[in-house]
């Protein structure tokens, strides 16, 4: 293996506006999903909101001098959709947009180059009203909003994503409910979803070309369901690339092939999602990289005389799992998902857009936070990317997950994502050890 990760390696955080920000009702900004999800009684484990969260949007000065003292040189953040258009129409908000213009220009000021996220879940309530995402109204507005951001900070914003993890706000906001908007869909009603969500992403990427700079790029950030062979054999490996296809048809598969897959839609039957060609030929849009979400091992697969070429093992409950219980440990996951997407469908350029852990973080007398548990985690997963990109598996930078402890969405705010430390009736912010773990990462541009 060579020593470390290529020369010009981009390391970086993430965050999400709403899970940071706060000040969701200054200068203008509109209500969200999450907004209205977080007041209902009950759809929150710790009855929490965003309502404050982390005050980011007051202290993204101090944030920003974290960031650089950890030796990042880029960020993802995203941008709240109802600060920019509260009513999610044609109106834009000024004052909304100009907390990005800030915050941008603090991060090129900090020598951070700045990947925007334009849909990280907080859909403006007012789109929902008139349908969300079950309206092909919603997707032409995101086309909208992508593309006047676009034209507002293209000039120095030269990374745009369009949707962030696309199944994650489908499946879990509209088929089991539990995130917002809450719907529990039936089966043709959510593939609708589904499709509008990737018309959504393929309008944006237009949207965004027709509007920034010459030499913007643009990709998606996507919570691939990554697959791995069970066992390192070449019958297994290809069974491995035929589950990535028919597992991710609806989401990353339409993008990246422009159909979707027959198997797909014989499943889906009169419940297939209604659509033109030209849909599809939007949908896949080409793009300049594809951001993959990675935290788990979500399938081994191994080769099977079936007629879709493999099985699925089941992962077993005695796998170790983080602070989180969905969060089983899997490090070989962030081998073989980027390895796999570029072999399957030829992908040039790859970011690990998120991948992180939840830990236990106590504080102890001393006032330090001692979260081995996470340096282990990021330890561990991150071999596993140098293993990748030592075989020139195209992966071009990594986003933690997350600069900072925040609203973890149903969970509130007990559980903590951050390499730093948040107290949240003071605002205190405190690197944790992973911090300074990861810093050496960055200073080594390697994994010991």
């Amino acid at each position: 293996m060579q020593n470390g990760f290529p020369k010009d390696f981009r390391w970086g955080t993430a965050t999400s506006a709403y899970q940071v920000e706060g000040a969701t009702t200054e200068d203008g900004r509109g209500p969200s999903i999450w907004d209205t999800f977080a007041a209902t009684p009950g759809k929150i484990k710790d009855g929490s909101n965003g309502l404050v969260a982390d005050d980011h949007y007051h202290r993204y000065k101090e944030d920003v001098a974290l960031m650089k003292g950890l030796g990042a040189t880029v960020y993802r953040f995203s941008i709240a959709w109802p600060r920019v258009f509260p009513d999610g129409g044609k109106t834009p908000n000024p004052k909304g947009l100009a907390f990005y213009d800030r915050l941008v220009d603090e991060l090129l000021q900090a020598g951070i180059q700045p990947y925007a996220t334009l849909y990280h879940w907080d859909l403006p309530q007012a789109l929902q009203d008139r349908g969300g995402w079950e309206s092909r109204e919603t997707a032409q507005a995101f086309g909208d909003y992508a593309g006047y951001v676009a034209g507002k900070l293209g000039d120095r914003v030269k990374h745009f994503f369009t949707l962030n993890e696309t199944s994650a706000f489908v499946e879990l906001g509209h088929g089991a409910g539990v995130w917002a908007p809450g719907l529990t869909l039936p089966p043709g009603r959510l593939n609708q979803v589904r499709h509008h969500a990737v018309l959504a992403h393929g309008l944006g990427v237009q949207a965004i070309r027709a509007n920034a700079k010459a030499g913007t790029e643009i990709g998606i950030a996507d919570n691939i369901l990554n697959t791995i062979p069970a066992i390192e054999t070449p019958a297994n490996i290809a069974a491995a690339e035929k589950a990535l296809r028919e597992l991710n048809a609806a989401y990353l598969t339409v993008i990246l092939e422009g159909r979707y897959t027959d198997a797909y839609l014989a499943a889906a039957g009169a419940d297939a999602p209604k659509f033109t060609q030209e849909d599809l030929k939007t949908i896949s849009t080409p793009l300049d990289f594809v951001g993959l979400n990675v935290y788990t091992p979500n399938n081994y697969v191994l080769a099977s005389d079936d007629p879709k070429g493999y099985s699925i093992v089941p992962v077993p409950e005695s796998f170790p799992k983080m602070a989180s219980n969905w969060l089983t440990i899997g490090p070989e996951a962030l081998y073989w998902a980027p390895k796999l997407a570029a072999k399957v469908w030829g992908v040039k350029s790859i970011y690990i857009t998120e991948n992180g852990t939840s830990g236990a973080d106590k504080i102890d007398a001393s006032g330090a936070i001692n979260d081995l548990d996470r340096i282990m985690y990021l330890r561990n997963y991150l071999t596993q990317l140098q293993r990748a990109t030592a075989e020139g598996v195209p992966v071009h930078g990594y986003f933690l997950w997350s600069l900072l402890d925040n609203f973890e969405w149903a969970d509130g705010y007990a559980t903590r994502f951050g390499l730093v430390h948040v107290d949240y009736a003071t605002q205190k912010r405190t690197p944790k050890l992973s911090a300074s773990f990861y810093r050496e990462v960055i200073a080594k541009n390697a994994v010991a």
